[in-house]
């Protein structure tokens, strides 16, 4: 009881401490990432501008001149810096000089699609390496932890691209399930419908096994390795020597052990949800922010590419946050506070 009593406080000081440094973390980040992006000569209305003179057509200067004032493109960097994160403090994410819309407005659809794919090749990934880890690591060197073993070398070894492509012809030869995208092109750009939604979870098998399969890889051997590490340690010696069931001692201990880097990986996790995988997107022609992210940064759509970076850093800031709080909850080895343990 005394012990409970001293440890509530610690949690609570803890969370309180986290999320003051989380504070100039996030503003830190803020800076790096303007700077980042304003490092490049010019801007997007600068190129935009050129363009149009090129081909003799000034109806739209005035605009972007009214759109670089409001935006305050025409003032020193720091003053820039400035109004860009006064915005978004106030949940302004800025204006899309390339699709010509707020950024809010922009991201649409592609952002729950994106959620749509990561949170399944998550849910994908957790399902398929967590017994397949447990597995390897209590059959030690026998033919079913050998072949995994390659099966993970053989994923983590194939790019992503080269099976997006294999998988896009068998899904198509086999299933005749269109190539690319995540829907059929009947339902681009319709309101959400049964018939819309079915149809996604027809395409959606392919980006998720393409991107699950290098996650599903890396995780097996990493539980598989924590967990062997753990059944070797004394205290699993001594709960055999005093006859504990194998499945009980293997599950209340080990194993629980071993689940770090699967609340570790919450702080990688949480901004994937949002830029998705890039690469197989591009490849599967998704319709995700990742893909979008890419052609913002290539033509320097400063608004649109600074409040996907700083969203992705604010989710990566949350979610080692949780992390180190469930981890400190999981494993009773990890300490909340300084000092030594007696």
């Amino acid at each position: 009881m005394p012990a409970q009593r001293l440890r509530r406080p610690a949690i609570l000081t803890f969370i309180v401490r986290r999320i003051l440094i989380m504070i100039p973390t996030m503003l830190a980040i803020s800076v790096l990432t303007f700077i980042i992006i304003q490092l490049p000569p010019g801007d997007y209305l600068t190129t935009y501008i050129a363009e149009l003179q090129a081909q003799g057509e000034g109806s739209n200067i005035d605009k972007i001149e009214f759109l670089r004032q409001q935006y305050g493109l025409d003032r020193p960097m720091v003053e820039q810096y400035g109004v860009w994160l006064l915005g978004l403090l106030q949940g302004d994410m800025g204006y899309s000089f390339e699709y010509n819309l707020p950024v809010d407005e922009v991201v649409g659809d592609r952002l729950l699609l994106t959620f749509i794919v990561s949170f399944t090749t998550i849910i994908f990934t957790w399902i398929v390496s967590f017994p397949i880890g447990v597995y390897s690591a209590t059959h030690q060197y026998s033919f079913g932890d050998h072949s995994l073993t390659l099966l993970g070398f053989l994923g983590l070894a194939t790019p992503n691209f080269l099976l997006a492509l294999v998988l896009l012809y068998v899904a198509n030869v086999a299933f005749g399930t269109s190539i690319g995208g995540l829907m059929d092109p009947d339902y681009l750009g319709k309101p959400w419908s049964v018939g819309k939604l079915l149809s996604v979870l027809e395409h959606l098998w392919v980006p998720v096994l393409v991107i699950g399969t290098s996650n599903t890889a890396g995780m097996i051997r990493r539980l598989r390795a924590n967990l062997l590490d753990e059944l070797q340690k004394q205290y699993v010696v001594t709960g055999r020597a005093k006859g504990l069931p194998p499945g009980k001692l293997l599950i209340k201990y080990p194993l629980r052990m071993a689940l770090n880097p699967f609340i570790s990986d919450i702080g990688n996790i949480l901004p994937q949800v949002i830029s998705g995988a890039a690469i197989v997107s591009v490849v599967l022609s998704l319709p995700t922010t990742g893909p979008m992210l890419l052609d913002a940064l290539r033509t320097q759509d400063m608004y649109l590419a600074g409040s996907f970076l700083m969203f992705m850093a604010f989710l990566t800031v949350i979610g080692v946050f949780v992390s180190d709080i469930l981890l400190a909850v999981l494993d009773p080895r990890i300490r909340l506070s300084g000092g030594v343990t007696r």
